[in-house]
């Protein structure tokens, strides 16, 4: 009996949306978390009888065919791109980005890779680096006798000296887009790798080509909706259970066939 197969399938779609929404939930209070959807698409269908096949000797064609689906699968889990609340922190290395584009890493592995997460520290060197200590692209170096910084919307860092007026320009944040910024691959840690669906890196300044700008002592927060997420939570509960219901009636039939006599 196809029902068995057909609804381990939805149970297994099912499952897998809950897991996603539970990694929403758990992201709740991630910097610059971005949730995701689990996206479906029908598995293939079995032709009983193909529409357009001829049925009668004058030429008649049947106007429209016997197609039995076999259940679904997983397409995707998409990215939500959206730009979560911005809150104050009030550090003076939290950079929020107000609108499109990512900052750039370089890892251990000497790859490039991007986040929006700006709860940025300062190294036992100076250097400015992620939570994670992987300095920036293009790296700035904080001098040790500074006595606080100012970034301003651009990205621009200035340091403050006690036995000086004038503030001194240690350098640029510059912020990197992609065309297609969903193909990006997540590997944790609020980082993400450029990918063939992503298209090149465009690196450019904040505030131009379409690019945002930087908000300093401010982080932005999770995108998730809570709300939503219960709310979809419930529906996959719900949708596990009717799958469910179907194998147990496809079970109760096949035990009716086999008590025939």
């Amino acid at each position: 009996m196809r029902a068995l197969d057909i609804a381990a399938t939805g149970m297994a779609a099912q499952q897998m949306r809950v897991e996603v929404i539970s990694s929403n939930l758990a992201n709740m209070n991630t910097t610059a978390y971005d949730a995701r959807r689990a996206e479906f698409a029908d598995l293939h269908y079995q032709q009983m009888e193909r529409a357009g096949t001829v049925s009668a000797a004058d030429g008649t064609v049947l106007p429209a065919g016997v197609q039995l689906g076999l259940g679904v699968r997983p397409a995707a889990v998409s990215v939500l791109l959206a730009q979560g609340a911005v809150t104050r922190s009030g550090g003076d290395l939290d950079l929020a980005i107000e609108g499109r584009g990512y900052l750039e890493v370089t890892l251990p592995s000497g790859l490039s890779g991007y986040t929006r997460d700006g709860a940025l520290k300062r190294a036992a060197d100076g250097e400015i680096v992620t939570s994670e200590g992987y300095p920036l692209v293009p790296s700035i170096t904080i001098p040790e006798d500074a006595r606080s910084i100012s970034i301003n919307a651009d990205g621009e860092v200035f340091a403050f000296f006690s036995d000086r007026v004038e503030a001194e320009r240690l350098g640029q944040f510059a912020l990197t887009a992609f065309a297609n910024e969903k193909g990006l691959e997540a590997v944790g840690g609020n980082l993400y790798l450029e990918t063939e669906a992503s298209g090149p890196p465009i690196a450019g300044d904040a505030g131009e080509d379409g690019l945002g700008t930087f908000r300093q002592g401010y982080l932005e927060s999770s995108s998730v909706d809570a709300v939503r997420e219960i709310t979809e939570l419930i529906e996959a509960q719900r949708g596990y259970e009717l799958n469910a219901r179907v194998i147990t009636a496809a079970d109760q039939m096949l035990a009716a066939t086999t008590q025939i006599r």
